[in-house]
């Protein structure tokens, strides 16, 4: 019946006249002509030797043969542990707890869940847990260091995992790694020869490098499907509610600064920032989110589930756009060519089609769009806006030091808005930077920058590999799940061009979670054995 009433309406038939025109356009025919060459082609040769590129092993580099070592010491210890009196008497006491609680309910979700996916699950509701601190329990004791004490507390359960001999700890080793070093060694070297005042430097440091330490910590906590599907899940079911939120904030046209706003944009009657508190973070973070619902989409064989899918996926992106974050919208843009050049390129289509519609029903979007064209936006910026901050930063980069930069935590950030030591004058003001390459570069020079950048390279070619290395038939989806991973930071990585996010501690600690999760698909995931 549903069929049949939507095989008669008008978006039906305009649907269907979309498709008829995208079959006979140009686009179709040069992607039709790709596929046909392609199986052939050198291209393809060439991709299946890129994406052959194996990991580094025990025994093949100075890294990978100090990790292993740590790893038999620490599973030494866990024997001395073991054959401890204090052992002993822990499970004296242990053992009869967890007999009480068998077969209960509790029992049966921890034991499924398991500790790492408990951990994964805290870790996902990074967001929510940090605002409810922050903003509504308002401990700003525990709110400052609570991550910190989570990021210790899933180092010590690996630590004990190991001694124990049931993790990973020291055999999974990737190549980004290594560029992870090499970008915390340039940091610190630069720490130490730019910083007239030390504490600020130390802390500028800690901004910088220490959410890059979730990859190391979640290539090793994701050690099988299950902890995957845990943190998949829990990130769409994160930004299903964000999504609510920032829809229902749309509805009733939730009050907003003036400042989010410009005195030509009267149109916009609100910005959803849902639980963010900024509709640029808000409209990234669903960026992140929105290529993983996506992905169910292709990856689920029932239908039920891939119509819900669906309606996630457009509900994240009606939230996207009710941000009003331009930002936000150009990220949006290149997940969706990156999930559709490797999925579908029909999705390019529907972008188009989309983005049409968007405009034309939603004036205001329009509005917004129109507005960086005009000779108010340039006056504007060039004023109080991008234009006069990034040249603000590049000048005062070039009268300190180009090469090593101001020094870590003193220009462009949130270390530097919190210690503000330079007096302001009518030549020199505190701002951010609203660009996150060009905060690393006044902060670390470039040298940093160069370091930073090889360190995102490194990341895509080893993401692109473990995507290589996944299958995408009719019986096996799962290069889907690496796809929408890396479609998702692919347009966190374009927003950074406009925007602080790394700035923002959740939404660096979910970048990495998710890129180390795309290593697990590609290189750690024991392959089911076949069949018949």
């Amino acid at each position: 019946m549903i069929r049949s009433i939507l095989e008669g309406s008008a978006l039906w038939r305009a649907l269907c006249r979309l498709r008829e025109w995208y079959r006979l356009g140009a686009i179709a025919a040069f992607f039709r002509a790709f596929q046909e060459a392609y199986p052939d082609s050198r291209f393809r040769r060439l991709w299946r030797a890129f994406c052959a590129a194996p990991l580094p092993t025990e025994y093949t580099s100075v890294y990978t043969r100090a990790g292993a070592a740590f790893r038999r010491r620490v599973e030494r210890w866990g024997k001395w542990i073991e054959n401890s009196l204090v052992y002993r008497l822990c499970l004296a006491v242990w053992n009869p707890i967890t007999r009480f609680f068998r077969g209960s309910l509790t029992d049966r979700a921890c034991r499924f869940l398991g500790l790492r996916g408990l951990l994964l699950i805290c870790l996902t509701m990074y967001l929510p847990i940090d605002y409810a601190l922050r903003s509504v329990l308002q401990i700003g004791f525990l709110a400052s260091v609570w991550d910190e004490g989570f990021l210790f507390l899933c180092i010590c359960y690996l630590i004990w995992h190991t001694a124990m001999g049931r993790s990973p700890l020291g055999s999974r080793v990737t190549p980004v790694e290594g560029y992870l070093w090499l970008f915390i060694g340039v940091g610190f070297f630069l720490m130490c020869a730019v910083s007239p005042v030390l504490s600020i430097a130390i802390d500028g440091l800690r901004a910088e490098v220490q959410y890059l330490l979730w990859f190391f910590i979640a290539v090793r906590l994701i050690e099988d499907d299950r902890d995957f599907g845990i943190f998949y899940g829990a990130m769409v079911v994160l930004g299903t509610c964000i999504a609510l939120h920032g829809v229902y904030q749309f509805i009733v046209a939730a009050p907003i600064p003036a400042s989010w706003t410009s005195a030509t944009e009267e149109s916009v009657r609100t910005r959803v920032y849902s639980i963010t508190g900024s509709p640029n973070i808000c409209g990234s973070l669903l960026v992140l989110i929105a290529p993983l619902a996506a992905g169910l989409a292709y990856y689920c064989k029932k239908t039920w589930a891939k119509i819900g899918a669906v309606c996630l996926t457009g509900l994240m992106c009606l939230s996207i756009l009710f941000t009003f974050s331009k930002g936000a919208w150009g990220g949006l843009v290149v997940a969706v060519v990156v999930f559709a050049c490797f999925l579908d390129r029909r999705l390019i289509a529907l972008l188009c089609a989309a983005g049409a519609g968007a405009v034309l029903a939603v004036p205001s979007i329009a509005n917004r769009i129109t507005y960086l064209f005009t000779a108010d936006y340039v006056e504007a910026s060039q004023r109080a806006g991008r234009m006069v901050r990034w040249a603000t930063g590049l000048q005062l980069l070039h009268d300190n030091d180009p090469w090593l930069g101001f020094g870590l935590g003193r220009f462009g950030g949130a270390v530097a808005m919190q210690n503000q030591i330079i007096e302001e004058s009518e030549t020199f003001s505190y701002f951010y930077m609203d660009n996150y390459y060009l905060k690393t570069l006044v902060e670390m020079g470039y040298i940093g920058l160069f370091f930073y950048l090889l360190l995102l390279f490194g990341l895509v070619i080893w993401c692109l590999r473990a995507i290589g290395r996944t299958s995408l038939s009719a019986t096996d989806r799962t290069r889907v799940l690496p796809v929408a991973l890396f479609s998702g930071i692919a347009g966190v990585m374009v927003h950074c061009i406009f925007e602080n996010i790394f700035e923002v501690p959740y939404m660096a600690a979910y970048f990495w979670v998710m890129a180390a999760a795309i290593l697990y698909v590609g290189y750690f995931r024991k392959r089911r054995p076949k069949t018949g």
